[in-house]
């Protein structure tokens, strides 16, 4: 009997998995679906006029500048994520594909492992509307996030992935600028009905070494939200694809008493103007 039920839960188990990736898959697909070819022209200085001077600096030290423009992106990384600051981090396993067409839209399928356990988390942000939803072992819901608070998260995150992953889109319209200091930029970028802000701040080489942001929010389950503090800082570049980016970020909230770490991420591969699931 007890190999019978141990049966039935890794069927259980094994099936939950396979629909979560299948809804991020699906996901995937559909983007790539509305998009028929990719026509994109090469990123010059022309197309960089109105950006602050720090922004014009980043985009030539990354390399971006007489490179293709970037329409869709597939990043794969690795790291750790933990829900506690006393936690260790579970390690983690994660792939995502953003499109930035008149509609962004970010899909984030990640799989972590801690002590022989396993918990796969998707985050499918599209049409300006966000969800986040986890399982452990596939069965067990550790988060399910969604509402106004996860919406706006979410498209602080599309635009951090554009200032870390995708610098060639800083040139959009959909950014406005204002500058600081020699240094320092803030940015407000819109996604439709949706706005949010952020700092960005630069070395005198013109490397990104941080973000910050107010509207980003922090959840343990999706039920309850707080409003803490926003900040990935770049701990390391290196090429990837021909840019030299950053790599190794690290993923903060800034609590009353505390600087809570949750999330260390170095990306692996990506790939730009990608048509295709993997």
């Amino acid at each position: 009997m007890k190999q019978i039920a141990l049966g039935i839960i890794l069927i259980t188990t094994n099936l939950y998995s396979q629909n979560m990736e299948k809804v991020f898959n699906q996901a995937v697909a559909a983007e790539i679906n509305k998009i028929e070819k990719i026509e994109t022209s090469i990123l010059t200085e022309q197309d960089m006029t109105h950006l602050p001077d720090i922004v014009k600096k980043y985009l030539k030290y990354v390399g971006a500048v007489g490179k293709e423009k970037v329409l869709t992106l597939r990043a794969e990384c690795s790291g750790g994520i933990r829900n506690d600051p006393r936690a260790p981090f579970m390690k983690i396993k994660a792939v995502q594909y953003n499109f930035y067409n008149d509609n962004p839209a970010r899909l984030f399928y990640i799989v972590a492992k801690k002590i022989g356990l396993s918990a796969k988390v998707a985050h499918i942000y599209r049409n300006e509307t966000a969800s986040m939803k986890g399982k452990l072992l596939g069965i067990f819901t550790i988060v399910d996030a969604k509402g106004e608070e996860a919406n706006k998260a979410e498209t602080v995150t599309v635009f951090n992935d554009i200032c870390l992953l995708a610098p060639a889109l800083l040139i959009s319209k959909n950014i406005e600028w204002s500058v600081i200091d020699s240094l320092t930029v803030k940015a407000k970028y819109t996604n439709r009905k949706i706005s949010i802000e952020a700092k960005l701040f630069f070395d005198n080489n013109g490397r990104l070494i941080n973000f910050t942001s107010k509207d980003r929010y922090e959840t343990k389950d999706g039920k309850v939200f707080y409003n803490y503090p926003w900040q990935t800082p770049v701990i390391e570049y290196k090429i990837i694809n021909e840019l030299y980016l950053p790599s190794k970020i690290k993923t903060i909230f800034i609590h009353p008493d505390i600087e809570f770490c949750y999330g260390e991420f170095e990306v692996d591969k990506i790939e730009y103007n990608c048509l295709e699931l993997k």
